[in-house]
C-alpha cells in the first residue's frame, strides 16, 4: 500500500492537513461531474452513510456536509446550534479553541471560556463547578486533538460531565476523526465536526458535521447565517436525494469518497490509528536520538501531531531549517505554541513508518546549525 515515490510526489506533506494523498485519491478528480445527476448524488448519499459508519452512530444520527474548510462547519455549527436565548461553553486549551470564541462573538453568540495552558488538558473537577454555578449554560464545545500542540483532549470524560448536566455537546474533531477511534454515541456527542482533508485522507474543500437528529431538529429557524444554516443544508439534501443547496465541490467529494473506500481496505480506524501511532512512537524516537524533545508528555500526545522545542542554538532559524528539508522531500509546519519557540511534524496521510525512517535521516542531515 506505500506506494510513496518523489516522481508522484515531489515532497510529502507532514502536517495536519493539507495532507499527502494517496493515487487513488488523486486519480478519482479526473472526472467531471454534474451537481444534478442522479449518479453523482446517489454517491454522496452512500458517501454520508459510510461517514455515519466510520462514526459507529446509527439511524439517531445524520451527516451533513458543508462547502469551505473546516472552521466554516465549526461556524456553521455555533452559529446554527446555539440560540438567541443560549449559550456555549468554550473549552480551549489552543488556537482552535480560541477560533471557537473568535467566531462566537463575531456572530453575537453568548459565551463563556474555559482557558488553560496549550501543553494542559482540563481540570474534569473545574469543568462541573463552571456548570453548576453558571445555570445559562445550555451547550458545550470542545476540540478533541488540539494540534496547535498535538495534545488529545479527554472528550469521552467531558461528555459524561456535559451530559449528567443536561447540555448539547459539541466535539470539533477535525484532526482525530477517522484516525484515532472512538464511538459517538459511546461519547455521547450530539453534533461532531470534521473536514475532507484530515484522516480520511481525503482533499480540502468541504466539511461535515455528524449529528444527532432529535438536537438537529431543534436548530431550524436559529440560524444567524443563510448559507451556513446546518438544519436547512441537512433538509434540502434529505429531500433532494443528495442535493446540496448550493454549488456541490464535486471533485473533491469523489476524491473524499474514493478515501473512504481505502480507509475500509486499510482495515478501518482501528487499523489507521495503529499505523499513525507507530508513524508517531518511530518519530519521537528518532527525534529524541537527534536531541529534539516533544512538548507534550505521552500520556496527553495524540498521533495526529507533534510539537518538538526548537534548537537553543544562535544559528537555528526554523525557515532554514524548513528549506533543507523540503529539498529533500518533506514539508513540516511552523510552532504555534504562544510561550515556545517550536516546530510541528505530522503523522497523518499517505505516511508509512518507512517514510519516518527516511525523514529521520534528512532531518540527520539538515541539522546546519550544529
Amino acid at each position: 500500500m506505500n506506494n510513496n515515490n518523489l516522481t508522484d510526489k515531489p515532497y510529502i506533506l507532514l502536517t495536519p492537513g493539507p495532507l499527502t494523498t494517496s493515487s487513488g485519491v488523486k486519480s478519482a478528480m479526473l472526472k467531471d461531474w454534474c451537481t444534478w445527476d442522479n449518479e453523482y448524488n446517489s454517491l454522496v448519499q452512500d458517501m454520508r452513510k459510510r461517514v455515519l459508519d466510520v462514526a459507529e452512530a446509527g439511524d439517531d444520527y445524520t451527516m451533513i456536509p458543508m462547502q469551505g474548510s473546516g472552521t466554516f462547519s465549526v461556524e456553521a455549527v455555533l452559529t446554527s446550534v446555539v440560540g438567541e436565548n443560549e449559550k456555549v461553553l468554550i473549552l480551549s486549551n489552543g488556537a482552535y479553541g480560541d477560533r471557537m470564541k473568535t467566531i462566537c462573538d463575531t456572530a453575537k453568540v453568548k459565551n463563556t471560556i474555559y482557558k488553560i495552558e496549550q501543553t494542559e488538558t482540563y481540570d474534569l473537577s473545574h469543568l462541573e463547578s463552571i456548570l453548576k454555578e453558571d445555570k445559562e449554560i445550555t451547550h458545550v464545545a470542545v476540540v478533541h486533538c488540539e494540534t496547535t500542540s498535538g495534545i488529545l483532549n479527554p472528550i469521552k470524560e467531558i461528555g459524561v460531565i456535559v451530559k449528567n448536566h443536561n447540555k448539547t455537546f459539541i466535539v470539533d474533531a477535525m484532526s482525530s476523526f477517522g484516525g484515532i477511534h472512538f464511538s459517538i454515541p459511546e461519547y455521547q456527542i450530539d453534533f461532531l465536526i470534521s473536514s475532507s482533508n484530515k484522516c480520511i485522507q481525503g482533499v480540502p474543500g468541504f466539511g461535515f458535521i455528524i449529528a444527532r437528529k432529535s438536537e438537529l431538529l431543534k436548530c431550524e429557524g436559529k440560524a444567524r447565517s443563510h448559507s451556513l444554516d446546518i438544519f436547512d443544508q441537512w433538509k434540502v439534501m434529505e429531500s433532494g436525494n443528495g442535493k446540496w443547496r448550493f454549488t456541490s465541490p464535486t471533485h473533491v467529494v469523489r476524491a473524499f469518497y474514493q478515501a473512504l473506500l481505502e480507509l475500509e481496505a486499510e482495515g478501518g480506524v482501528k487499523a489507521r490509528e495503529k499505523r499513525y501511532t507507530e508513524n508517531q512512537d518511530k518519530l519521537v524516537k528518532g527525534m529524541d536520538t537527534l536531541g529534539f524533545k516533544a512538548i507534550i508528555t505521552l500520556e496527553k500526545q495524540s498521533p495526529i501531531i507533534t510539537t518538538f522545542y526548537a534548537p537553543n542554538h544562535p544559528d537555528y532559524k526554523f525557515e532554514n531549517f524548513y528549506s533543507k528539508l523540503k529539498e529533500q522531500g518533506f514539508v513540516i509546519y511552523p510552532g504555534k505554541l504562544t510561550k515556545e519557540e517550536s516546530f510541528r511534524i505530522g503523522n497523518i496521510g499517505e505516511v508509512y513508518p518507512t517514510d519516518i525512517d527516511t525523514l529521520i535521516n534528512s532531518i540527520k542531515n539538515s541539522m546546519f546549525w550544529r
